[in-house]
């Protein structure tokens, strides 16, 4: 007598239904590595933020114009100090890619996708790009030692490294204490100023330290209105950010003043140079930028705010630079 074949075993239909609703995993989390888009190009070049080199470029400017003005504008530093601010930028945003992605951070995105967090790169490869520019920083940094003499800014130098890495990096990161735009105020801001003017004239005179109040205001929005957009995501990550601890309403409040702020300082450069006046061009970017952040209710309004932020940044340091330069 023939046997008939085993039938195979099959779960109840109410578990057969629950395995047809369970969501298939994502690219990063499969294990699959050929499941997931590797990092291009673009990629890269997206990861260093080129958005944000405003708060490179801007101080520079300011404090080689007062340099200028004081006769005393030398290309090869100010060539220096440029490089200096722009490597240590990119490195700061590959190295809050890397730890932010380690971290489990960028999880759950709103923003543009990062490098980490999305598994388009290793870990590492992240991390020894953002090592390089740190190197390639304090390369442009000894230089400027060297052609100076003024061995203690080796000091100054490290400092910036240390804050560099630790606004997301280390243990205890001071960006997830929301002190992140207070270290962003002062270092694109009255360091990187006073610091490009001094290198060139030997002097710290009060402009530079005005003009580096002021940008150091716009960096400080700039990273504000990015922490507001990821407010929610930062709230589940446990990352305790100043628009975190404040509240979102709090926030968008602190930008509008932050963004006001250095229009009131243009008062004292106006006294003083006739074409000053000109910096006022920027309210054409950041009245209507204030307006979006108050009233934004989805993260691409507020990505919009952000680009328009750093651009206004910009506008305002040529425009006064040209005022102070000439």
């Amino acid at each position: 007598m023939a046997k008939t074949p085993a039938k195979k075993k099959s779960g109840t239909p109410a578990r057969n239904a629950r395995a047809q609703k369970k969501p298939h995993a994502s690219p990063e989390r499969s294990g699959n590595p050929a499941a997931v888009r590797r990092a291009t190009p673009r990629d890269w070049i997206a990861g260093a933020r080129p958005r944000t080199l405003t708060l490179a470029l801007a101080p520079v400017i300011l404090g080689t114009a007062v340099a200028y003005w004081f006769a005393a504008f030398d290309p090869t530093l100010a060539g220096l100090a440029l490089a200096v601010a722009v490597f240590l930028q990119v490195g700061v945003n590959y190295a809050n890619d890397y730890s932010d992605g380690v971290r489990g951070t960028d999880a759950v995105r709103v923003g543009p996708s990062r490098l980490t967090g999305s598994g388009a790169a290793k870990p590492r490869t992240v991390l020894t790009v953002a090592l390089v520019f740190f190197a390639l920083a304090a390369a442009a940094g000894l230089a400027i030692v060297v052609l100076t003499q003024l061995w203690w800014l080796i000091a100054v130098g490290a400092v910036a490294l240390v804050a560099a890495w630790f606004y997301t990096g280390g243990k205890r990161p001071y960006g997830y204490a929301g002190l992140g735009e207070l270290v962003a105020f002062v270092f694109f801001g009255p360091v990187a100023v006073v610091g490009t003017t001094f290198i060139q004239t030997g002097t710290a005179p009060f402009e530079s330290w005005l003009a580096g109040v002021m940008i150091g205001l716009f960096a400080a929005a700039i990273l504000l209105v990015n922490n507001i957009r990821d407010v929610e995501q930062d709230t589940l990550a446990g990352k305790r950010t100043l628009a975190v601890r404040t509240g979102s309403r709090v926030a968008r409040i602190l930008f509008v003043v932050l963004l006001a702020l250095p229009f009131v300082g243009l008062v004292w450069f106006i006294i003083l140079f006739p074409a000053a006046p000109l910096a006022f061009f920027a309210l054409l970017l950041t009245l209507p930028v204030s307006l979006i952040v108050i009233t934004a209710r989805t993260p691409r309004e507020l990505i919009l705010a952000l680009q328009l932020t750093s651009l206004a940044a910009l506008v305002f340091a040529v425009a006064l630079g040209a005022a102070i330069a000439f």
